[in-house]
């Protein structure tokens, strides 16, 4: 993804790819999706297996995750979606809320580490 924005994406160190914080951004309109905070984490989940998929990797692999809600009444409308994307093993988390998002129709915003287990 090119940016003029002083950040990568996504960086591979070793065997760790650490995924710069997504919104929801549909790609092919570079529009936030919605104004629920629902829809945004379903596009934004899609997003971070979009950003993990050239490293062999998805969301499968997610150690941790970093969650910024603009308001944490958004929180359980978060979650729900959030909790759909791992049926079983949970990465680690942490949840904050944010005065604001840069985008400023953003509601949500999440970072991402997965692990390239050596196997």
């Amino acid at each position: 993804m090119s940016s003029s924005l002083p950040f990568s994406s996504s960086r591979e160190a070793g065997e760790f790819v650490f995924v710069s914080g997504k919104i929801g951004v549909d790609p092919k309109s570079g529009r936030v999706v919605s104004s629920s905070a629902a829809e945004q984490t379903a596009q934004i989940m899609s997003n971070l297996e979009a950003e993990l998929a050239p490293y062999g990797l998805s969301l499968d692999d997610a150690v941790k995750m970093t969650v910024f809600l603009t308001d944490m009444k958004y929180f359980e409308e978060m979650n729900a979606v959030y909790r759909s994307w791992f049926p079983s093993r949970l990465p680690a988390r942490s949840c904050v809320a944010v005065v604001s998002l840069p985008h400023a129709d953003a509601l949500v915003e999440i970072e991402c580490i997965a692990w390239k287990r050596v196997v």
